[in-house]
This record gives structure tokens, C-alpha cells and sequence, in this order.
């Protein structure tokens, strides 16, 4: 809610108890967020009101209080500069109206205070400088972020992302800004305790002196070229490098020697975090302006080059779509499209990982990466479509052709094996081929129990003894077939006994159907040919 200088007057006596206002003019203030007026008591003492227009102006306010709450009588008295104090707040609703001592000072537009003596301009060195020396301990007290350098670059990076979802950033300055976020060596500086809001309208001047610093509402320990962005506007050189040499002398910690290029950045990209605020709170003024100062920045940069930000140049300075056919899609990163081209397998390692592997990134071309790839092989025009036969290793010997061999579906005749191959036998690898003294070793060898009988060995020799020679040995033949013994012994003569020659299980009888003359394919006996294989006698 938007109040007027008199309500604000109003509300300041409910905040501060015995002031009784007796002049009220309006003061200077982002217009957006807050309402603000300057009240004159009784008494001349004045007073500044500030009220907030929204939820998150609010919050930010309520900040403040917690900032200006950590900064002790000790830490006061340290500052070369005043700092504003809460002298009371009145809640409206949700959010609170806050009433502060009024500080000496005026605050003056950026291009007259360029034009101010060098006094002044020492004293905004020493200013700024002052702020980044402060304990870290402030920062603690009110329960304010603290980040890395790294983690700042990643927030930096995600900032990026959501501006990008607009659509309405040119792409000229989406590359631009990417490229000097992905450069690390740039992002190599020491936190410190930065204002995180600090302009022209912070510092009040009177005199050859910054009598007070206002608006700590976004107080935090990051990066100290935050704080240096207001002055890469000024549009004057000179008077920029006046005050950061004043800020190098008067500061006792490092100054890293990349300060003034993040604060480039940190003034461009502003007007695409106003772009997200305008969608954000679905203000079209805002919207519009902020894509005005887009474009405006972009037609400067293609003009003039703009100020340097990143260490290296960037590849592909032309943007590859104008702004107004973007998509909502978030920008792309380097290895955030990025697909294995054709590895043959999978290449999720880690970052030891010594498999290599083919990493293409996704343009802004309108194609993919796979699509890029399935163009490479199309362009082989002797394709056929069919995934050739398998081919096993050539031998040893063999020369390459270069083409791929064929497998026929009747294998050729065999043929002699070359003694070359047995001669050039390598360890680890070696075919294996049978010969005649590897047959006869194995020939050799007694695979099956032999048995000690003149009938077995003459059985290779005529069928007739050897079946006179089997039944001589079965005189207490064994029943294999029938584990279970009968009750009353079998009579030979009948077809049920083991030495019946009509009984299948007999070795008579087998030998019988075994025989050259049982046999009708006129094939020898598996006895005769392995003569081992008999039943052994008991």
C-alpha cells in the first residue's frame, strides 16, 4: 500500500511515542518499494519513515533492523561514516512502517558526483573499503548468508538459468554473461562483507566528506565487486579509477587485480535480474523497461564491444537466434547438453575416469547432438543396411585384405593345416589341431577297467569264441539290471536267468546282438571294438 507524506506522518507519531510532527515533505527512494518522508518535530529534530509496498520490500526491511541491531557502539565508533538507527516501526497488516534518526547529508545524482573534489572521491574509497574490513561477525549476528567464491559463482550460474526461462534476454548477452561465469580463474577472489545495494543514493555527502551510508537491506559476506557495479555506470573513467585506487589504499585485506571486471558483469546482469523481479510480481511497466535496457545494452555491445568481463574471449561472438524467436528453455551450459557421441559403451565415470570419450555440446542450432551424428553416417554412401557376417580371426599368416570376409552357409572342404602355424605358436593364444602322435598317446591310454581274460582278448578275432569265451565266465554272473535278488534261484534253462542265452541281460546275449552276424548293417560289436566295456566277471 502506497501512503502519502501525510500518513506517513501519521504513523510515525503511533511508532515513535511524544513526536509530534510539525512539517512532512517526501523523500527520495526506489519508488517500487517503498514509500518514503522526511517529518520535522517540535523540537527541529527530523526523521525519516520508510514503509514498504510488498511483501518482499518488507522482508528486506526487517533485515535491515537485524543489521543495524549487529552493529555495536563499538563497530560505530570504528566507521568513518554514520550509520542509520531504528527508532521505532508500527505494523500495518503484515508488514511494518520504520521510523529512523534522520542523518546529516544529501544524497547526489552519479554525474555530479563524479564531478566533486578529490576529497570526496578519496572518502568513497575509504568508504567502500571500510565496509569490506568489517568482522564478519556482523554478518553472523543478523543471521545473513555467507558464501564462497565458488559457491557465488554457482548462485551467479542458477540466476542465469531463471532469467534465461523468460525468453526475452538476447542471446548475444546470455553467451556473453555464461562464458564469464564459466571462467573460474575470473571468480578467484576473497569473500568479504559487502553492502550487496550500494549507489549514489546510499552515500549522503556534505561537504568534502560521506557523512552516512543508508540501505542495508541486502547485507552479506560475497563477492566485494558488488559494490563496485554502480560506478562501472558512471560513464567516466577517471573517476572510477580514482576511487578504486582509493579503495586499494585504504583497504588492509587483498584486492584481487579481477574486481573491476565482475562488477561489469554484476552491472549488466542486474537489468536481467529486474527482468525476472517485472515477471516475478506480473508488472508489465517493469517488463517492459527492463527488456528496453536489454536491447539497449545489446546495440551498445555489438557497436562499441562493451566492457570486458571475461578473461578470454568467447567463441562465436553472433547470436545464433534473435531474442524475440527464443524459447522458455534455460540456457545451456558447457557439459549441461552434452552427450556421448559414440564411445561403444556407457561413460558415466568419474572424473579419473581414463575410458575415453566423444563430448559433443547441443547448439543453439535447432538440432541435436544425435541428429549431428546420425548426418556423419549417412554420408557413407556404400551402406547396405545389413550388419555383416561374422568373421573369425585370420590365422597367423594371413595378410588383410581390407574387406570384410564372408561366411559361407556350406563350409569349404578341409584342407591341411600349413606346419607354419605349429611353428609360429604363440603363448597365450594357440589353435589347437590333432595330429597322428597326439591320436595315438590318447589310443594309448586305458580309459574303460581292463579285464584279465583270454576270452576278451581273443574276442577281437572271431565272434563265435567270443561268445563261447563269455559264457565260460559267467559262472556267477551279477544282475545289474535287477538290484533287488529273487527269492528262490532262476533254473539256466528258463528265459528269465541271467545265464540263459535268451536273456536280454546276459553277456551272451548281448555279444549275440552285438555280433557281425547279429548285426544287420553288418557293423562289428561295440565289445569288439572296445573290448573294455565288458561287465567285469566276479
Amino acid at each position: 500500500m502506497r501512503w502519502t507524506s501525510m500518513e506517513l506522518a501519521a504513523l510515525a507519531t503511533a511508532a515513535v511515542p511524544g513526536l509530534s510532527p510539525t512539517g512532512v515533505a517526501a523523500a527520495a527512494d526506489d519508488a517500487r518499494d517503498f514509500t518514503s518522508a522526511v517529518v520535522i518535530d517540535s523540537e527541529g529534530h527530523r526523521w525519516r519513515i520508510r514503509s514498504p509496498q510488498h511483501q518482499e520490500a518488507a522482508m528486506r526491511l526487517e533485515t535491515e533492523l537485524q543489521v543495524l541491531r549487529g552493529f555495536s557502539t563499538g563497530i560505530r565508533a570504528e566507521l568513518p561514516f554514520r550509520v542509520p538507527s531504528v527508532a521505532g516501526a508500527v505494523r500495518r497488516g503484515e508488514m511494518r512502517t520504520f521510523v529512523y534518526n534522520h542523518l546529516p547529508g544529501t544524497s547526489l545524482e552519479l554525474s555530479a558526483l563524479a564531478q566533486q573534489p578529490q576529497a570526496v572521491i578519496e572518502d568513497i574509497g575509504r568508504t567502500i573499503a571500510a565496509i569490506h574490513d568489517l568482522d564478519e561477525a556482523v554478518v553472523d549476528n543478523a543471521d545473513l548468508p555467507r558464501y564462497s567464491a565458488e559457491r557465488y559463482r554457482q548462485r551467479r550460474l542458477n540466476e542465469l538459468d531463471q532469467a534465461a526461462t523468460t525468453g526475452e534476454i538476447p542471446a548475444l548477452l546470455l553467451r556473453r554473461w555464461e562464458h564469464a561465469m564459466e571462467d573460474r580463474d575470473l571468480w578467484r577472489f576473497t569473500p568479504a562483507v559487502t553492502h550487496g545495494d550500494l549507489h549514489e543514493d546510499s552515500l549522503l555527502i556534505e561537504g568534502e566528506r560521506v557523512m552516512a551510508v543508508t540501505g542495508w537491506t541486502d547485507l552479506h559476506s560475497g563477492d566485494p565487486a558488488d559494490d563496485f557495479a554502480w560506478l562501472t555506470a558512471a560513464g567516466d573513467a577517471e573517476f572510477t579509477e580514482k576511487v578504486l585506487a582509493a579503495y586499494r589504499r585504504h583497504r588492509t585485506g587483498e584486492v584481487d587485480e579481477h574486481l573491476m571486471r565482475r562488477a561489469a558483469l554484476t552491472a549488466e546482469f542486474a537489468l536481467a535480474q529486474w527482468l525476472v523481479r517485472g515477471h516475478a510480481s506480473e508488472n508489465p511497466e517493469m517488463i517492459a523497461e527492463a527488456k528496453g535496457l536489454l536491447e539497449q545494452l545489446k546495440t551498445d555491445i555489438e557497436t562499441y564491444g562493451g566492457q570486458p568481463i571475461a578473461l578470454t574471449p568467447a567463441e562465436g561472438e553472433a547470436p545464433v537466434a534473435p531474442a524475440e524467436v527464443q524459447d522458455s528453455r534455460p540456457v545451456a551450459r558447457a557439459g549441461a547438453a552434452a552427450t556421448v557421441a559414440d564411445t561403444g559403451e556407457w561413460a558415466d565415470s568419474g572424473e579419473d575416469d581414463d575410458e575415453p570419450a566423444v563430448i559433443t555440446d547441443a547448439a543453439a542450432s535447432g538440432r541435436s547432438n544425435h541428429e549431428d551424428v546420425r548426418e556423419e553416417v549417412t554420408e557413407d554412401h556404400d551402406q547396405t543396411g545389413k550388419v555383416p557376417a561374422f568373421a573369425p580371426r585370420p590365422l597367423p599368416g594371413d595378410e588383410p585384405t581390407g574387406s570384410i570376409p564372408v561366411i559361407m552357409d556350406q563350409p569349404p572342404a578341409e584342407e591341411p593345416l600349413p606346419d607354419r602355424i605349429f611353428e609360429e605358436e604363440d603363448e597365450g593364444d594357440l589353435p589347437i589341431h590333432p595330429d597322428e602322435a597326439s591320436e595315438r598317446r590318447a589310443k594309448e591310454k586305458h580309459f574303460f577297467p581292463a579285464v584279465a581274460s583270454a576270452s576278451s582278448a581273443a574276442s577281437t578275432e572271431s565272434a563265435s569264441s567270443a561268445q563261447s569265451a563269455s559264457s565260460a565266465q559267467s559262472a556267477a554272473p551279477v544282475d545289474h539290471a535287477d538290484p533287488e535278488p529273487s527269492s528262490s534261484p532262476a533254473s539256466p534253462d528258463s528265459p528269465e536267468s541271467p545265464d540263459s542265452p535268451e536273456s536280454p541281460d546276459s553277456p551272451a546275449s548281448a555279444d549275440s546282438a552285438a555280433s557281425p552276424e547279429a548285426d544287420e548293417d553288418g557293423q562289428e560289436s561295440i565289445y569288439q571294438r572296445h573290448p573294455g566295456l565288458r561287465p567285469p566277471a566276479a
